[in-house]
């Protein structure tokens, strides 16, 4: 039974220009910032009622967005978690079946069709840009699709090219060609050698997307539908490519104080950011997808045991407790124990989908404000710490 929704707290304001004002902020905010994990959360394990309260606090305390919900899912039951509101316009409860950005935890879908190739033969580990995409620069040549799925590439991220950003302001609603956004950085050298160091770049699943493309003939629209939404019966999923969204949809927002909300929920075309954050889903989709693919439903025990090599790396914004990378997903070391996923943040929303590694227990968090470390720290160490109190309650046999 869902718990109760807290009141609206403000009143939106709809007017473009105000919309419009909004996207420096928002386009600063594309390209990720290191982050420290934050001091370990309160010990112990919250139930249901302490979650409620909790979710509440943060939604109406500063900074907070107009609407969070959370999905728990184990032993056989579901349970749904909500505060504030979908629409400040209505004033409705968020739903389980109200679409959504999923932000950069699209970068797990990537993950699912390479590693679902991967485990076909059509794809391997080791293949090179050079060897797959040998039109992009021939500086990026050694980079291995391992390298591109736990982000050691070093490619330079297209979301900080000012051409890239500019071409955005002139026009949020322009709709980009997804074959084309690495040309923004095609003359700018690796960052580093690849596979030396660790830095979280939106370029690396584009490029991804483009491989799985090249080696199949395969429209990567039509992969997903193939790989990873018809075997996860995932029927609310898509990768639009313009700025609309499905109704009903979680209205994301702008929070800026001292101004009330803005809906910036179609302010940015879906096509500039594709594979690597343009997914539409639903929290009940985010949950099967996530409860198959933390699970390793999609692909057999060695693609898992690759997937599952852990080095230091942080998902952007981080996740609760100590981050680790792996390939196309990261595990949360919490205090009350593991959960592997994958976040995002995307102008309007900020997102999380994490489950146990055998499947069995999942936790989705989708809020309708960007919250990251760039814009927003203190309001993502909060955020941490809730989604940390998700988790135990998960774990703990509460979820």
């Amino acid at each position: 039974m869902p718990l109760p929704s807290a009141p609206a707290r403000r009143t939106p304001l709809r007017r473009r220009p105000r919309a419009l004002s909004v996207l420096a902020v928002c386009l600063g905010a594309l390209a990720p910032a290191a982050v420290a994990d934050p001091a370990g959360a309160a010990s112990g394990t919250p139930d249901d009622r302490t979650l409620q309260r909790r979710l509440a606090a943060f939604v109406d305390g500063p900074g907070g967005p107009p609407g969070a919900i959370a999905v728990l899912r184990g032993d056989g039951r579901t349970r749904v978690v909500r505060a504030g509101v979908a629409d400040l316009g209505t004033g409705r409860a968020p739903r389980t079946t109200d679409h959504m950005r999923i932000a950069s935890t699209a970068k797990a879908f990537s993950g699912a069709v390479a590693l679902s190739l991967v485990d076909r033969h059509r794809l391997r580990l080791d293949d090179t840009l050079r060897a797959r995409l040998p039109q992009l620069p021939a500086a990026w040549g050694k980079v291995t699709l391992r390298q591109l799925l736990n982000h050691t590439s070093g490619l330079p991220d297209y979301t900080e090219s000012p051409v890239f950003r500019a071409q955005v302001q002139a026009d949020p609603h322009r709709r980009f060609d997804p074959h084309h956004l690495l040309d923004y950085v095609a003359g700018r050298p690796l960052r580093f050698s690849p596979g030396s160091r660790y830095h979280y770049s939106n370029s690396d699943n584009i490029a991804v997307a483009l491989m799985a493309e090249a080696v199949t003939g395969t429209p990567y629209e039509k992969l997903l539908r193939t790989l990873v939404y018809r075997p996860l019966g995932l029927r609310h999923t898509s990768l639009p490519q313009g700025y609309r969204l499905p109704v009903p949809h979680l209205h994301g927002y702008d929070v800026s104080p001292p101004g009330p909300p803005v809906d910036v929920s179609e302010l940015l075309s879906a096509s500039g950011a594709w594979a690597s954050g343009g997914i539409v889903s639903t929290p009940a989709d985010a949950t099967r997808f996530v409860r198959g693919y933390a699970g390793g439903a999609l692909y057999g025990e060695k693609v898992v045991r690759e997937q599952r090599r852990w080095r230091s790396g942080a998902s952007e914004p981080a996740g609760p407790g100590r981050n680790s990378t792996g390939l196309g997903i990261f595990r949360y070391q919490t205090r009350c124990g593991v959960v592997l996923g994958h976040t995002g943040n995307f102008p309007g929303y900020t997102q999380l989908m994490a489950a146990t590694p055998d499947g069995r227990r999942s936790l989705t968090f989708s809020v309708t404000r960007q919250i990251n470390a760039a814009q927003t720290p203190a309001v993502l160490v909060r955020m941490r710490a809730l989604q940390e109190d998700f988790v135990c309650a998960l774990l703990r046999g509460r979820g």
